[in-house]
């Protein structure tokens, strides 16, 4: 999702201090909501590189220093999302926005296109007229979170200001008007990881070192990590509902639920089968030993199960420019005529038809889940924390493809396969966790991230059809 871009011809190396900031005043624009033209989709590889300035950097959305957007009341703080126009990524926008947060959106569009800002800016005036609300503000920068104009964007929403230390001298520190930063920016196939390695530890654990140690600089502390269930491994073959403690990073004391024992659980990674997974628990494992050095820290992790569906008004959806491998998108390509059949692997499992069970979860309720840990955080948190965002209950493959025939009222084509290696029957999550610590649980039913999956389908097709109707009487 986040390809490498040129460093050439970066912008001039800033000065410290006040100086870095005055200088900087006179070399940025004020930074508004993007009013670029939507593009259009277009087929490419998730490590494709889009077109960008030779530094990967929209300069002309930086904003000013020292409280800038003069065009705005006061001095606004904000949340920053990288990977913001993503399929996660894009609906955790529009709901902290629908939330009345400020937002400052990251991407450099190498897996998302720029259409999906019009479509979150729309639904979110949409809301904000009904509910009588002023609408948050909303700055777009395009760019490569792991580029070195990163700090330049990062340094953009910063003041320095004068404390006091503790034995009463006055000194200069930064001080952030990003509140918080919620991290979507890993590439994330599975079956890519495995060709192309190097790209995955590259992208999804030194540009997370490197955005650690930009965000610490200006005391941005509150994060919040886009994890996967993948880091449980083998671990998810006992067929039983996975608890955050099944994957630990420090040692760990606990109470035994039967004999009431305390048990001091030791780190252990068991079975994590591709590089993706891998990338995955090192980068927990980096937060954990990051926040245990710097009591400043509040990390969460937030382990993703299946998330699938999308916003009900069918105008946010999973579109990603490379190939389509989860269940939900693939079917769909069924359906319309994109694919001849799904391959189903697997009939003899242990499961009510013999189809493995996952744990399907709806987009939105995993958009909220990234709402209740930055509040959490802000409150509550510190040190390091993971959390698992699922259902808590299990979905057969066969019983999701029934929920979009339900949806679609048509029929899929099936074609039943063997298991493949690596697979496992059940994969579960507990959410007890999350449900108790952080006041989340999931909302939304299988059938209705099936319905509103179709919803976005049908109106995705309509909007084709209309374009390819135009084009012929062109």
């Amino acid at each position: 999702m986040w390809p490498g871009d040129s460093n050439d011809n970066l912008p001039v190396q800033l000065p410290s201090g006040l100086d870095a900031m005055e200088h900087q005043h006179h070399h940025y624009a004020d930074s508004v909501s993007s009013s670029s033209p939507s593009d259009s989709p277009a087929a490419s590889s998730p490590l494709t590189s889009p077109d960008l300035s030779e530094d990967g950097f929209d300069i002309d959305r930086l904003p000013s220093p020292l409280g800038g957007h003069e065009h705005e009341a006061g001095t606004p703080k904000f949340t920053l999302v990288i990977g913001g126009l993503g399929y996660i990524g894009s609906h955790t926008v529009l709901e902290l926005l629908r939330e009345g947060h400020n937002v400052i959106i990251v991407d450099n569009l190498s897996n998302s296109f720029q259409n999906i800002l019009d479509s979150i800016k729309t639904l979110t005036a949409k809301h904000c007229k009904a509910n009588g609300r002023r609408m948050p503000l909303i700055h777009f920068h395009r760019l490569d979170y792991r580029s070195r104009s990163m700090r330049f964007l990062i340094e953009s929403y910063t003041d320095l200001v004068m404390t006091i230390d503790t034995r009463g001298r006055q000194r200069m520190t930064y001080q952030s008007r990003i509140e918080g930063v919620i991290h979507f920016a890993a590439y994330k196939s599975v079956e890519e990881s495995i060709r192309r390695p190097l790209q995955y530890y590259q992208n999804n654990v030194c540009g997370l070192v490197s955005l650690l140690q930009q965000l610490d600089k200006y005391n941005i502390h509150n994060f919040i990590f886009s994890s996967s269930a993948t880091v449980y491994g083998s671990k998810a073959n006992t067929g039983e509902p996975l608890r955050e403690e099944d994957l630990i990073h420090h040692a760990e004391e606990r109470v035994d639920e039967v004999t009431g024992e305390r048990i001091v659980m030791q780190p252990s990674a068991v079975g994590l089968s591709c590089p993706y997974a891998r990338t995955k628990y090192f980068s927990e494992a980096i937060l954990a030993d990051v926040a245990a050095a710097n009591p400043a820290w509040r990390i969460v992790a937030l382990r993703y199960f299946n998330p699938v569906g999308c916003d009900p008004s069918g105008l946010l959806g999973e579109n990603p420019r490379g190939e389509a491998t989860n269940l939900y998108p693939v079917l769909t390509q069924v359906l319309t005529g994109q694919r001849e059949r799904l391959n189903v692997f697997g009939t003899d499992w242990s499961t009510r038809d013999g189809t493995a069970v996952r744990d399907y979860i709806h987009v939105l309720d995993v958009a909220r889940g990234h709402i209740s840990a930055l509040g959490w955080n802000g409150d509550r948190g510190s040190g390091f924390r993971a959390f698992n965002l699922g259902s808590g209950t299990g979905t057969t493959v066969l019983e999701a493809v029934r929920s979009l025939e339900a949806a679609s009222k048509r029929t899929v084509s099936l074609d039943w396969a063997g298991r493949r290696p690596g697979d496992v029957g059940v994969c579960v999550a507990s959410t007890e966790r999350a449900n108790k610590e952080l006041g989340w649980s999931p909302r939304e039913s299988v059938a209705q991230c099936a319905s509103d999956l179709w919803n976005f389908v049908e109106r995705t097709l309509g909007l084709q059809q209309q374009r390819q109707a135009t084009s012929v009487k062109a």
